[in-house]
């Protein structure tokens, strides 16, 4: 590649790290054409799925502010550039990986933190954003829910106090 070709790769590169939420890096060797489309079709259109040289995306890198990934730029490597839910993301491509003994996923960089393979796993694992809310409403609701037999209990045990000293009053009279 001539030099403005890689400085045009380069500035395409920096807006992809610029404006993705998070980026995965992976190791694709051994992954056929068809795979990699598989997996690029899978992460859906949010999601791009980019093979370029090292050097470029640890030039890249740099120029958008995020340091630490040098050591997970060995190796032929691919970049997963993720715009939106990144937890999804991670679950996709773990899920990919189970049935493609290739795809090695080295790490990633998502709110602020730079994370190793086993720190993008863990990702993996937790709940998605619409779980997440899904469950907080849920909480939400029964919180309500408990208050609202709570408040309705106390005129009903008001009621059956007043009834039985009724009672007790008329049986004395």
């Amino acid at each position: 590649m001539k030099r403005p070709e890689k400085e045009a790769v380069v500035a395409e590169l920096t807006e992809l790290f610029r404006n993705a939420d998070a980026i995965y890096l992976t190791e694709y060797r051994g992954l056929t054409v068809p795979q990699i489309s598989d997996l690029r079709e899978k992460l859906g259109r949010d999601t791009s799925y980019t093979v370029a040289k090292n050097t470029l995306f640890r030039i890249a890198a740099k120029e958008a502010g995020i340091e630490g990934l040098d050591d997970m730029l060995k190796g032929p490597s691919a970049v997963v550039f993720v715009k939106g839910d990144f937890i999804e993301a991670a679950k996709t491509m773990r899920d990919f990986a189970k049935t493609n003994k290739a795809l090695i996923i080295k790490g990633g960089f998502a709110d602020g933190t730079l994370y190793d393979a086993e720190g993008t796993k863990q990702l993996a694992d937790l709940k998605s954003r619409p779980e997440l809310l899904a469950q907080f409403a849920g909480d939400v609701k029964a919180s309500m829910a408990k208050a609202a037999r709570l408040f309705n209990a106390l005129p009903t045990k008001m009621v059956r106090t007043v009834d039985a000293l009724r009672e007790k009053q008329e049986k004395a009279a």
